[in-house]
């Protein structure tokens, strides 16, 4: 869908996954440091939004995901994901409950819609692709909806909740991403325009995804439609902080997500590239990572995103092979040339999360191997 924004004066079209919104309005570094200075309103329209209605819609979506939300009180946010048999990252979406529907946001709503239909079976639940009627708004706010508020889902990055961990190569230390305040008001798509000007006649600015994108990954966080591919583990992407709950019930790709947490590393990870500023280029998402030179050089790895932040200068992050050396200066190719690249680690190189059970012995090592969960079927990865 487009967005009515677009026609504001100075909107900017924003391309591939933000497609149909504005990239900036004009003056992207104002646009940036309003946002930081928690007084902007970002059009989230191009999000999509899924409603499961019925009694058994919790304990349904607790079942089939890797969050624990049987439970969810009306107004609290959570994140969760669906994953294949053998573990790998299918859906993402930030979950809020207003005690009659589940709201989920995703960027892959018609498939994941699609996906929660088929596996009603005989439960008590609706499924319905609402991203026709309903829209989101983006606000530089961490506070959940006050009574009267529109449902609201508040993002959990970096913090980790109850059942998760980390990867972090660095946990003692406060997280990058700790300062960013993130929430997504929904609002029926005829009045978002509206709901939109009401904030900014109360003095916000209007920001593009430029702004929001330079943020979000100066905050380490990583999002489905930028850093997942087809062979995403949750472990690579250090989203086992707010996404993945080690300690529930059986669920489809749990037993990739025990294995790799308790006896395996996986075999790749996420991190924070500082582009070289000298030039005006910037890297492609999808981009390889390379490390050498001329002859000698070889990808390690891809761009997944890239923003131009207006204190850090080029920034983006990339999913590498967990063996490259955290000190190596990379290259990355670019329309203006090769860009050097050097690393901000994200996720540790070790490949171990800070709470890793201590080693098995011979015993538990193969109960930990066996097959533990009927909706499984996926092998340790590589």
């Amino acid at each position: 869908m487009t967005s009515p924004l677009l026609t504001r004066p100075g909107a900017v079209d924003d391309t591939g996954a933000d497609a149909g919104v504005a990239w900036h309005y004009g003056d992207p570094t104002a646009e940036q440091r309003a946002l930081e200075a928690g007084r902007a309103v970002a059009d989230q329209s191009h999000l999509g939004i899924v409603t499961v209605t019925g009694p058994d819609r919790l304990s349904w979506l607790d079942s089939l995901s890797t969050q624990q939300v049987g439970a969810l009180a009306p107004g609290q946010s959570s994140e969760l994901m669906i994953l294949s048999p053998q573990g790998r990252i299918e859906h993402v979406a930030g979950i809020v409950d207003d005690g009659e529907t589940a709201w989920l946001i995703s960027e892959s709503a018609p498939a994941l819609a699609l996906f929660l239909d088929r596996m009603r079976f005989m439960l008590r639940v609706e499924v319905a692709d609402a991203t026709a009627d309903w829209a989101a708004l983006g606000e530089a706010v961490a506070a959940p909806a006050a009574d009267g508020e529109p449902v609201t889902w508040v993002d959990p990055w970096p913090g980790i909740v109850a059942g998760g961990t980390t990867y972090a190569a660095t946990p003692d230390q406060p997280h990058a991403g700790a300062e960013r305040a993130w929430r997504l008001v929904l609002v029926p798509r005829a009045e978002l325009e509206a709901a939109i000007d009401a904030r900014v006649e109360a003095g916000w600015t209007l920001v593009g995804t430029w702004a929001t994108e330079a943020a979000r990954i100066a905050a380490h966080r990583p999002r489905a439609a930028r850093e997942v591919d087809e062979t995403s583990l949750p472990h690579e992407l250090d989203w086992l902080r707010t996404a993945v709950h080690l300690h529930k019930g059986c669920y489809r790709g749990q037993e990739t997500v025990a294995k790799v947490h308790n006896v395996g590393r996986p075999p790749r990870r996420l991190t924070m590239l500082h582009l070289d500023g000298s030039g005006h280029a910037l890297p492609e998402p999808g981009a390889p990572v390379l490390q050498g030179d001329g002859d000698d050089a070889r990808e390690v790895g891809r761009v997944t995103s890239v923003a131009r932040h207006h204190e850090l200068g080029p920034i983006a992050l990339a999913v590498l092979k967990r063996s490259v050396d955290p000190s190596s200066v990379l290259t990355v190719p670019s329309d203006g040339g090769p860009l050097a690249a050097s690393q901000e680690l994200i996720v540790n190189a070790d490949g171990f999360s800070a709470d890793r059970p201590p080693k098995p012995g011979p015993t538990m090592k193969g109960l930990l191997m066996g097959k533990g969960c009927a909706a499984d079927g996926g092998d340790l990865p590589d």
